[in-house]
């Protein structure tokens, strides 16, 4: 046993088990030699059946080893006291992906003890809260504190992991998408901070502990993009072999996932990209067979692995959600067999998603509602403009079929554009437009918009979500601005939009907000439209939260509430505390004036109406 043997920390049981090396074939160690352990709590609850993985010498990520004899599985337990666990090791033809095979001794049956202590563990860090679960509510909650959880950080850039430092990591398009080095955070590497081989990865996990500092908590990232738009990531030992996996490069992987787990950073794992879900090419129809689908989009061999070995290697993480896939066009067969696996697979019941295009999400998203699926909720791609009212849509829908999904906006349209660069970002105007596109995008057409700003972004996308009952946002950033989706190393392009983020966060958490228990009302200021004009949201009787997008008053109908509110008035632009209006309280029973802003009143503002 090794790691800190602390409630929620990451404790990882090691084998000297058969040796092995990464091309094998007769046994693969990855399809034909199953690892598991099942991990007991004294009290006989919780029980984890945990897969393994061959980890090569057990140090791949330094030694950038091929073959040894070390087995790893990793648990976050999640709770003090005593331990047990069960070795299981078996061998057979896909043992590892169907279960069977014959008992490999003197490894299985192998069973021991530990005893875990609690986390010392506080703030960001997600150690001092536990493992985000779904819960069949529209938030996610962390199993050790109890708190809900409201999301906001980046969607972009979808290569993060196409990464220079990383093991044998290769640019498939080399002059459009070349390999990060992520050389403007390397200011903020701080000593300390993980590394490998000797100086290797300071620029990527400078880039997480800048994000982490400006106080936003999730990021996303492909996993597998090959045939795609940056076809630069795969976990393969080589880009076409979907069957052997690369023990150093998935070593160096974790270490920069545990890092964010370690600053408070949600993990968005996008397991596939439109262009290679399955052999049709989907919303594309190009014609031909794509050889980079997994199982041509099946839930085969090379499917069940993939699922397996992320899951093994990085499910310990307490804040992940598995996407399905960015822009999936999968038949609903193909998406809910997947969804079965992973469910089947992942000792910690992450929560699932899926992403598809907007077009596409009518047809998608309603045959996968309701508690007969095991989809736990949505990353929505729409634009900015119309947040609000699709959360809103899905939050509504899921509902009525009797599963609540968790419904996040995850990337801004137009595809051109998404959320624009600060104003003044290295001397430009920040205008997000059809001008602000780069000339070879001319004619493309997904770049037309009106145009737009950060400050826009903030209003109908940040708190268009957060209003509707939303769980949160990631940022996109369009592939005809500054810093793009593919090309993006600078998170600072942003900087501004992220203190609008964590303003909203911040807000949130310091005022005690319920929002779990809290609905979008809307028409109790008169907009039974759900427009962008004015937002509500409330716990009827008790709580009211009223954003306005473009400032000014509105009245609020307090009719079926009783008793007397304070009115306090909060600045989602500077943050700090809620300041007064004119109108200081209110009294139930019809609707009341709001009042005026205290300034400002031009402005976008929120207003807190509290028993």
């Amino acid at each position: 046993m090794s790691g800190e043997l602390k409630q929620w920390h990451k404790v990882t049981l090691a084998l000297d088990g058969p040796f092995a090396h990464e091309q094998d074939n007769a046994p693969n160690p990855f399809t034909d030699l199953a690892f598991n352990v099942t991990f007991t709590h004294e009290s006989g609850s919780p029980a984890h059946v945990v897969p393994g993985y061959f980890a090569a010498d057990g140090n791949a990520a330094e030694s950038s080893a091929e073959s040894g004899t070390t087995w790893l599985a990793h648990l976050s337990p999640d709770k003090t006291g005593a331990w047990n666990y069960r070795v299981s090791f078996t061998k057979g033809k896909h043992a590892a992906l169907d279960g069977g095979g014959e008992a490999l001794k003197p490894f299985d049956g192998r069973t021991g003890s530990f005893q875990i202590a609690a986390s010392d563990k506080t703030g960001r860090d997600f150690r001092a809260h536990g493992r985000l679960q779904y819960v069949g509510r529209h938030h996610l909650q962390f199993a050790g504190s109890k708190e809900y959880f409201l999301k906001a950080g980046a969607d972009a850039p979808e290569t993060m992991l196409g990464y220079a430092d990383f093991d044998n990591t290769q640019a498939g398009k080399p002059d459009k998408v070349p390999l990060k080095t992520w050389q403007p955070h390397l200011q903020d590497w701080r000593d300390g901070d993980p590394i490998w081989q000797g100086g290797k990865g300071k620029g990527l996990i400078g880039a997480l502990n800048y994000l982490a500092g400006k106080g936003v908590n999730a990021f996303s990232f492909l996993t597998y993009n090959a045939a795609g738009d940056g076809d630069n990531v795969w976990p393969f030992i080589q880009r076409g072999d979907k069957l052997h996996y690369d023990c150093s490069k998935l070593d160096q992987w974790g270490i920069v996932f545990d890092h964010a787990t370690a600053l408070g950073i949600y993990l968005h794992f996008k397991m596939q990209e439109n262009e290679m879900d399955d052999d049709r090419r989907g919303h594309e129809a190009r014609p031909g067979r794509v050889p980079e689908s997994l199982d041509g989009g099946s839930l085969g061999p090379e499917r069940k692995l993939y699922c397996r070995e992320l899951v093994a290697r990085f499910g310990h993480a307490l804040a992940l959600n598995w996407n399905i896939g960015e822009e999936n066009t999968q038949s609903t067969r193909e998406v809910t067999d997947i969804l079965r696996y992973l469910k089947a697979t992942d000792p910690y019941d992450h929560p699932r998603v899926l992403h598809t295009f907007p077009d596409e999400q009518d047809k998608k998203y309603p045959p996968l509602l309701g508690s007969a699926h095991e989809l736990t909720g949505l990353s929505l791609q729409n634009s900015w403009r119309v947040v609000h009212q699709r959360t809103l849509h899905w939050i509504h829908a899921s509902q009525k079929a009797g599963k609540p999904w968790v419904i996040a906006n995850d990337e801004q349209n137009p595809a051109g554009l998404g959320v624009p660069q600060d104003i003044g970002y290295k001397g430009t105007d920040g205008i997000a437009s059809e001008r602000g596109k780069k000339k070879e995008n001319a004619g493309t057409g997904d770049v037309k918009s009106k145009p737009y700003t950060m400050h826009d972004i903030r209003k109908l996308t940040l708190w268009g979500n957060l209003m509707a009952g939303g769980a949160g946002v990631e940022y996109y950033f369009g592939y005809a601005l500054p810093e793009n989706d593919l090309g993006c190393e600078d998170f600072r392009s942003r900087d501004k939009s992220w203190d609008f983020c964590r303003i909203a966060l911040d807000f949130f958490r310091a005022e005690k907000i319920p929002f779990a228990d809290m609905q979008s009302a809307d028409a109790l200021l008169g907009n039974e439209q759900s427009d962008n004009s004015k937002y509500c949201l409330a716990k009827p009787g008790e709580i009211y939260l009223v954003y306005l997008p473009d400032g000014g008053s509105s009245p609020l109908d307090l009719s079926a509430a009783a008793g007397d509110f304070t009115v306090s008035w909060f600045d989602p632009r500077k943050g700090g505390a809620p300041q007064s209006g004119p109108v200081k309280r209110v009294t139930g029973g019809g609707k009341v004036s709001l009042g005026p802003p205290p300034s400002h009143p031009g402005e976008d503002w929120a207003i807190l109406v509290k028993k």
